[in-house]
């Protein structure tokens, strides 16, 4: 018989300290297993890394645009120093995560975790039993399933650089694809996105993604859609990306090939078969309190569960709704409503609630305000012409129903209208809200 607990947690993300800390504070015993170091995919391969480049490109960014307007001298990335500030942050997060678990008296394992029996697992040879076990070993990238898929690097090895390559070439066009080749085209290298869809960043609207690709195009980087990729050699030590576009045979050399093609819930290594944990198209079946359909002592959070959006608040709402429900039973469901999502480019893109085609799928009859808003002080003022919007009201509620950005500051003024979405704040209220000006958030009056 193994090591018995309350609960056991699998990863040791946002999802797995938000569930082990509530869990752990009503008095029983839990542990959290991870085969990597502590502190999960946003604080130690994903958005906390990227955003720690990101201020360094963002401000070259910046100074660029402010050339010839009173900033004067050249400037450019020291990559290396770069990467030196970004693990300033990353390196500390295990330790202190760690110590975070053993000052509330919580286990911690190191090892991959394999399920043994519905209620027991396997960590490296050390055997646990748990009344409930936790699932949230977030994500991991899809198999392309092409010659040469070895070639590529992840997020993880694109943040962990020690020298950025001249010429890049990013497989896919979604958030890491976008922010990843704004990060290396600010710091001298030449990319190009492929991408086998009609866009990029088909999570936000396709007209401000249009507006946003004049930035791509202002950076440099070639950016291919309708481009499936093939295969990937070995050439002239780099790399050959073979792809075809609208059925035509296209090649692009390489020094470095950067797999952002999307990601999947991290369960292959799970046994779950062992758990009776019923999956479908690699997901996990799961019921509305995020519990496993099959087994009731499983449940799951975050990536690893994929019920919201794959974004980090998601991840901490979901610990909190599975902690909750173990505490005192099914209870109390997720609830996704106005989640803010931004993508980190150079000017950054957001949106918060329903796009155009969602609202007219439910039914709701809205009206749309919607400008390209360059001549705006918020754009002038920071020499960025690239500043635009597009918000959802519903017309019998005055409720915003959707809203999306483009532009300086849009990655925090997203938040005010997500607060809305979630909460009913009607734009009569919104525009009779009093904000500091003139900032990002004075402009939402006009936006409404």
């Amino acid at each position: 018989m193994g090591t018995q607990y309350d609960l056991v947690i699998i990863g040791a993300g946002t999802a797995a300290m938000i569930a082990a800390m509530r869990v752990r504070a009503a008095g029983w015993s839990v542990a959290v297993t991870d085969f990597r170091p502590f502190g999960g995919t946003c604080a130690l391969r994903g958005c906390d890394p990227k955003k720690m480049l990101i201020s360094g490109t963002s401000a070259i960014d910046h100074v660029h645009r402010m050339h010839d307007k009173g900033v004067a001298g050249d400037v450019h990335i020291d990559w290396q120093k770069l990467m030196a500030f970004k693990r300033s942050f990353t390196d500390p997060v295990p330790e202190k995560n760690e110590q975070r678990y053993r000052d509330k008296g919580i286990d911690i394992f190191h090892g991959r975790a394999q399920f043994t029996g519905k209620n027991s697992l396997d960590v490296d040879g050390q055997a646990l039993e748990a009344k409930y076990i936790l699932i949230a070993s977030g994500a991991e990238p899809v198999k392309l399933n092409i010659p040469g898929e070895e070639n590529v690097i992840d997020n993880e090895g694109f943040l962990s650089l020690d020298a950025l390559p001249k010429r890049i070439v990013v497989v896919g066009g979604g958030f890491i694809a976008a922010e990843f080749s704004h990060i290396a085209a600010r710091a001298g290298a030449s990319v190009t996105v492929l991408e086998g869809g009609e866009s990029i960043l088909q999570a936000f609207d396709a007209e401000l993604v249009g507006w946003l690709m004049e930035k791509f195009q202002a950076l440099g980087i070639d950016v291919r859609t309708r481009t499936s990729v093939e295969a990937i050699e070995k050439y002239n030590n780099g790399y050959r990306v073979q792809a075809s576009t609208d059925g035509a045979k296209v090649s692009v050399d390489a020094d470095l090939v950067v797999h952002a093609a999307g990601r999947v819930p991290a369960l292959a290594s799970l046994n779950l078969q062992a758990a009776g944990v019923a999956t479908s198209n690699g997901r996990l079946e799961l019921n509305d309190y995020l519990q496993s359909v099959t087994n009731p002592a499983v449940y799951a959070a975050g990536d690893a569960a994929q019920k919201g959006p794959p974004l980090t608040p998601v991840s901490s709402h979901d610990g909190k709704v599975v902690a909750a429900n173990i505490l005192r039973g099914n209870h109390q469901k997720p609830d996704y409503r106005g989640i803010p999502s931004v993508a980190f480019t150079t000017p950054p893109i957001a949106r918060a609630g329903l796009s155009e085609a969602e609202a007219h799928q439910q039914g709701i009859k809205f009206r749309v305000q919607s400008q390209r808003a360059s001549t705006w002080f918020t754009a002038r003022q920071a020499a960025e012409p690239m500043y635009g919007f597009k918000v959802l009201v519903d017309e019998q509620t005055d409720l915003v129903v959707g809203a999306h950005l483009v532009g300086p500051h849009v990655d925090e003024v997203i938040n005010v209208f997500a607060l809305a979405i979630r909460h009913g704040i009607t734009t009569e209220e919104l525009k009779s809200t009093m904000f500091a000006y003139p900032t990002g958030a004075s402009d939402l009056g006009y936006m409404l």
